[in-house]
């Protein structure tokens, strides 16, 4: 049941940026994209770093701002980049096959074995998505399908790094997204003032907008899914990504009115079905791989009676500070 929970409260992540589309639209100044990714990310990094009130120290300022400039820095303006020049199915489709770039990376530095099932479920999560927002007008444009392409794997990269390195001792999930939003934030603003000039005049609902963005869309969104991270394998977290096309698709239709096929609705069963059976699959390979490490710590436990109640306990402490996350 704990695990569930926290993919349900995981999963509130990418429905929150599944919302991005129609805050967008409707309420913050026209393009001006890497505007927008500034005014989400610093001064939810800021904030988030105030309440924690914890600063990185050592080798944690260069990891922060790594991880920073993967999740973020460098994915919203190619994210951006990709939207702009691509139909917005397009760069979505692209965008769901951020769960395959996991896979590989994840077994490549994690040793998470890539399952068929797991494989699987990310290809048909992506071709739900692609049932859902391609169209038959939608074209392509290189330097578009390259931006979408390694911004997925930018995201990717951050999500299995944030997982290697984990987390200093005594750091929580709120500094680490604190941090990293505000190295990406730092990362655009010369991007955003060199491509795009100086900041827009905002009116009361780009104020709005940017609220939420800052507040919900961003610093909540984020640091759920940094905490979710630390909680469950970096293929069960990001299986979950497809949840963001389908929930702008949702209200795309719930608030703007825009019609569904009954193919967009087939897709999405499709994608939301495929992100079921990927947490299923994630789910019997940790347990897999729990029973495998339990079997083989009882291989190599000393018989009962050998230590005593203090060494026990001594033992007992080592063993659970052995098997925490990787701190670095």
């Amino acid at each position: 049941m704990k695990r569930i929970a926290t993919i349900a409260v995981t999963a509130l992540a990418p429905i929150s940026w599944g919302s991005t589309y129609f805050v967008a639209s409707e309420l913050l100044p026209p393009d001006r994209p890497l505007f927008t990714g500034v005014m989400r990310a610093l001064p939810a990094g800021l904030l988030l770093t105030a309440l924690a009130r914890k600063l990185p120290t050592g080798q944690w300022w260069w990891k922060a701002a790594v991880l920073g400039g993967l999740n973020i820095g460098a994915f919203f303006p190619l994210l951006f980049l990709s939207a702009y020049r691509l139909p917005g199915g397009v760069a979505a489709v692209l965008g769901s096959a951020g769960p395959l770039f996991v896979v590989g990376l994840a077994a490549l530095l994690l040793g998470e074995r890539a399952r068929l099932w797991t494989v699987l479920a990310a290809v048909a999560a992506a071709f739900g998505v692609s049932m859902v927002v391609l169209t038959a007008q939608a074209q392509l444009d290189l330097v578009g399908v390259v931006a979408g392409i390694v911004s997925s794997a930018s995201m990717a990269s951050g999500t299995v790094m944030t997982k290697r390195w984990g987390r200093p001792e005594g750091v929580g999930p709120l500094a680490m997204t604190g941090w990293q939003l505000t190295a990406g934030g730092l990362i655009i603003i010369p991007v955003a003032a060199l491509v795009e000039g100086a900041p827009p005049a905002l009116d009361g609902k780009a104020f709005l907008g940017y609220g939420y963005m800052m507040l919900i869309n961003t610093g909540v969104a984020y640091w759920l899914w940094i905490r979710g991270i630390g909680q469950l394998s970096a293929t069960s977290v990001t299986l979950l990504g497809p949840l963001s096309p389908l929930t702008a698709a949702v209200i795309g239709w719930a608030a703007l009115g825009q019609a569904l096929s009954p193919v967009q609705v087939l897709g999405m069963v499709i994608a939301f079905g495929a992100t079921i059976a990927g947490q299923l699959a994630a789910s019997r390979a940790g347990a897999a791989g729990a029973a495998g490490a339990a079997g083989a710590a009882g291989a190599a436990r000393p018989k009962a009676g050998s230590f005593s109640s203090a060494e026990e306990t001594d033992r007992n402490v080592s063993m659970d500070l052995t098997g925490d996350p990787v701190r670095r």
